[in-house]
């Protein structure tokens, strides 16, 4: 459930040890490379039998690492990321949706980065974070030295977009994907000689579908050989995209597996390659049913490959059923670090299964959820979210519900199932909660975690890369509800854009006892980014830039409150687009 904010983090801070692993000798700890990928399915590889596609660096790691063939996520993006940082299941963590507060993991969750820095790692964090924005929820207070990227779901546009380095905007500096590997490289490279931990978030090839040429000519005249299991549902544009992408992430994975041998720490080095949830479109998958945001197999199914030179045996599968909540247990086991956590892990420490043959290795259940949907996954079975059984070793594509046949089956996963709703779910808190402002120096408030009231609107049905627009009447009202950390005044800045017509409208900021305002006197109206980059039409907000605009200072006191943005005075038919609020603490009282 939901804790007051100060509370949590004290929490945080008192905390015990939970697991404890025999730690290696301190000269011969063993760095980790965490490598995440969004929305690429288990059979976005050519080491999974696609022929659609290359990819030898990934599979490198599959040939030179253990192998688990039965490894589970999630079904989409913050839910995966929550219980990879912490070893537990994400409605423990209070992480229930993508957007508008609910993607946000509780202050009182313990996560893996905080555990490897305790015990004197260097850790960073580069790419897409999707577990909370505003600091105490930001990487860099979760355990992450280094953060460089975007905390937000989806993002608009991929080619030099706006991104952040450890709080700061700041402006990326070519594809999304190559430059996240660059600044991982660079803290490889910066930390060679002391233990790291190198978290590697890709945002793709979630949409928006866009790549570099030199990815998509491979594809774009290409014939497709191995298709969706319904392959009139598959759109081919979205596919060579998709694999485009794919072949773009193999790419900087070589690069990441290249410096590693360049710097002689391939030897003592953990890498880890996995994806969030399965693919986001109907691709070649193995033939599995489901997809991104599907509680079947093949929205659960990714890949997970684990590379330890000379200290993992090299070409092993594995079949027993593992989860994305072992992870965490599993890298500290193996890398001898202690786990500092006040609450039990769900995961389990998978290093028996790599590193033994014949390990003694008990049955166990793996659970997948979304939007209330739950599907029980056994070593045999799977009972999917209406209570259908099916025979994963013979029918991996669950086209037969043999629930009559095996009802002693069928009823074991049911009660377990339920069993898990009502110890698991039951501990996400729907409860709005505020965004949290002042515990850092900076506050950003994006467009996405405001409500609108009025005429005024986001830009698009999904929140997180959108702005606000349609804003025409001094009645429309933005609104964020906040809970200030630190009383004091701060500096308030809108980040806008208004075309030279609609110049002179007047805007105010008040949080109902201080109030500041400012008129737009300066026009900038930038086009949108982002259609000539595009392969497939998008369903998400276009990018465009967004400007400040100084509004002066406002005097907040401690505790929850609205921040409301109304237009004083409309000079024309619309007052801007707003991006951004931001927040700079001048002076605490």
């Amino acid at each position: 459930m939901n804790k007051p904010l100060i509370a949590a983090v004290a929490v945080s801070c008192l905390i015990c040890s939970f697991v404890a692993a025999a730690e290696p000798p301190a000269d011969d700890r063993p760095n980790v490379v965490l490598i995440m990928t969004d929305d690429q399915g288990w059979g976005d590889l050519s080491a999974s039998g696609n022929q659609n596609l290359k990819t030898p660096h990934i599979d490198s790691l599959k040939r030179d690492g253990v192998s688990l063939e039965y490894f589970y996520v999630c079904p989409v993006c913050s839910p995966t990321r929550a219980e990879l940082l912490t070893g537990r299941y994400h409605p423990r963590g209070n992480v229930y949706d993508t957007s508008e507060g609910a993607e946000r993991l509780d202050l009182d969750e313990h996560t893996l980065g905080e555990s490897f820095q305790a015990a004197g790692y260097r850790s960073g964090a580069f790419g897409k974070w999707h577990n909370g924005s505003q600091p105490p929820y930001h990487p860099n207070d979760r355990g992450f030295n280094e953060f460089y990227g975007f905390c937000s779901g989806h993002w608009g546009h991929y080619f030099s977009p706006p991104l952040e380095r450890n709080g700061k905007m700041v402006r990326g500096d070519g594809y999304v994907t190559d430059d996240f590997t660059s600044e991982a490289i660079k803290f490889i490279e910066d930390n060679r000689d002391r233990p790291f931990v190198c978290y590697l978030p890709y945002c793709t090839p979630h949409a928006p579908m866009q790549v570099p040429d030199e990815y998509f000519d491979r594809f774009k005249d290409k014939k497709l050989t191995m298709r969706h299991r319904d392959p009139q549902k598959e759109k081919d544009l979205f596919t060579k995209a998709a694999l485009a992408m794919c072949e773009n992430i193999d790419f900087n994975v070589g690069r990441v597996l290249k410096t590693l041998e360049q710097l002689d720490l391939s030897g003592n080095t953990i890498v880890v390659y996995l994806s969030d949830n399965g693919p986001n479109s109907y691709r070649w998958n193995g033939g599995m049913k489901g997809r991104k945001a599907s509680t079947d197999e093949g929205g659960v199914r990714v890949p997970l490959f684990i590379r330890w030179d000379d200290r993992l045996p090299a070409g092993r599968s594995i079949n027993e059923i593992a989860s994305a909540i072992d992870l965490f247990p599993t890298l500290a086991d193996l890398a001898g670090v202690e786990i500092l956590a006040e609450k039990p892990l769900d995961g389990v420490s998978l290093a028996p299964l790599l590193r033994s043959d014949q390990p003694d290795w008990p049955e166990r259940l793996v659970y997948s959820h979304w939007a209330g949907k739950v599907s029980v996954r056994s070593q045999h079975y799977r009972l999917d979210d209406r209570g259908r059984l099916f025979d994963m070793r013979n029918d991996f594509g669950q086209r037969n519900n043999i629930a009559d046949q095996e009802p002693e089956q069928a009823t074991r996963l049911k009660v377990a199932a339920e069993k898990w709703r009502t110890e698991v779910l039951t501990e996400i808190d729907r409860t709005p909660r505020p965004f949290t402002v002042g515990y850092r120096d900076t506050t950003w408030l994006p467009a996405r975690d405001a409500t609108p009231h009025g005429h005024v609107r986001r830009s698009n049905r999904w929140p997180n890369s959108s702005y606000m627009t349609d804003w025409t009447s001094p009645k429309d009202r933005i609104v964020w509800n906040v809970d200030v950390i630190n009383s004091g005044t701060y500096e308030a800045t809108l980040f806008y854009t208004c075309p030279e017509s609609q110049l002179g409208s007047v805007v105010t900021l008040t949080d109902g006892k201080s109030r500041t305002s400012a008129e737009v006197t300066e026009a900038f109206d930038p086009a949108l980014i982002g259609h000539k980059e595009d392969r497939f039409p998008r369903k998400n907000t276009y990018h465009k830039d967004f400007r400040p605009l100084r509004m002066g200072e406002l005097k907040l006191s401690r505790g929850e409150t609205k921040l409301t943005l109304q237009a004083e005075q409309v000079a024309n038919t619309s007052v801007m687009d707003m991006r951004y609020l931001k927040l700079v603490k001048k002076q605490a009282d």
